[in-house]
């Protein structure tokens, strides 16, 4: 199915309205995860509606969130996402680091008590879009073990960085800190097919390549897969996003962050509110002059894009490069949704009571 982008966007924000969010928070939230469907990166957009809305229903989401600063100096603030949705939550916060950043230089937020906060990638957009380089990470559901083990204790815990450049695209570093993101195994829950060795492992830590593995105790394996090749840095990677986003925030970190789906319950232990993110922003003419560092910047992507290569048919891909090749096609050509995905929503419509996508 191929829906077009205004009418995925209309179709979201309508679920969003159901769900009792206030016309500019729906609004918000549908431009993350439209921003997410536009640029390819289909495991963190409309297929996470579902997620959504049932967290809601269990009242683990809240719609209306008063969302407040609860510490704050003239450079850094910690921000209580009032069980909202991380939708909405990070934007908040990175405005705040925006706006510090243009007093003082840089702003750097930690936020507890909020959600899942689509992809990484908007958030970081929102600082480049101001002349300004943008961090953004976040903790999520246990999923991941640690290198040498088999028990799930981090997230896939993606972080974000983001430079702006002069006459090319901003470089945008978006990515797990997992072998591979959770969304990609559930895409090919959706499709029957099975993933790569090196993402997963089975209860007892042997490589797997059942998507369903996590559903019999297997755990998704860091970035490296194994030690000897480099596990242990894509667990330091994972390890860093967990403690700034939550041990620094108040948030629930490790093994007691909640899980994003619906049928399972939070840890009845918890040590901390909700999950945590870390944002950033950094104004860049407080080291140079921002135009010197985009022209910089230019040279360096094409000296990259012009670097030899094993298949001459293959060049360097830029971070970032894919999505923005995506995003052209997708707003142009419609957006497309695999037939589980639009099942999901159609019946998420019906039960809503709002108009179908078609």
């Amino acid at each position: 199915m191929i829906v077009s982008e205004s009418s995925l966007r209309a179709f979201t924000q309508n679920i969003f309205l159901a769900m009792g969010c206030s016309q500019e928070h729906a609004i918000l939230a549908a431009d993350v995860l439209l921003l997410a469907d536009l640029r390819g990166i289909d495991s963190h957009g409309v297929a996470r509606l579902t997620g959504y809305v049932r967290l809601w229903e269990k009242q683990r989401i809240n719609a209306t969130p008063n969302i407040k600063i609860v510490h704050e100096t003239p450079t850094t603030a910690t921000v209580d996402g009032d069980s909202g949705l991380g939708l909405v939550v990070a934007p908040f916060a990175m405005q705040i680091a925006i706006n510090k950043a243009e007093k003082y230089g840089s702003g750097w937020i930690s936020v507890r008590n909020s959600n899942h906060f689509g992809i990484a990638g908007y958030h970081g957009l929102m600082a480049v879009k101001k002349d300004m380089i943008g961090f953004a990470m976040t903790n999520a559901s246990p999923l991941v073990a640690p290198t040498f083990s088999n028990e799930r204790l981090l997230g896939t815990n993606p972080m974000c960085y983001a430079f702006p450049a002069g006459k090319y695209p901003p470089v945008i570093v978006d990515m797990a800190t997992s072998a591979a993101a959770n969304g990609k195994l559930e895409i090919a829950q959706r499709l029957g097919k099975q993933v790569p060795e090196g993402w997963i492992q089975d209860k007892q830590g042997n490589y797997t390549t059942d998507p369903h593995a996590l559903k019999t105790g297997g755990s998704l394996l860091p970035l490296g897969s194994d030690k000897e090749h480099g596990s242990h840095k894509g667990f330091g990677l994972s390890a860093t996003v967990d403690i700034l986003s939550a041990v620094l925030s108040g948030a629930n970190y490790g093994p007691w962050v909640p899980p994003f789906v619906a049928f399972l319950d939070p840890p009845n232990d918890p040590v901390g509110k909700g999950i945590g993110h870390f944002l950033g922003a950094m104004r860049i003419d407080g080291f140079r002059p921002v135009d010197e560092f985009k022209s910089h910047l230019d040279n360096w992507i094409e000296r990259f894009k012009s670097a030899s290569t094993i298949d001459p048919d293959q060049k360097v891909i830029i971070p970032g490069e894919p999505e923005l090749e995506a995003h052209t096609d997708r707003l142009k050509n419609g957006i497309p949704l695999v037939d589980v995905v639009a099942n999901d929503l159609n019946e998420l419509a019906k039960k809503l009571g709002i108009e179908a996508l078609n």
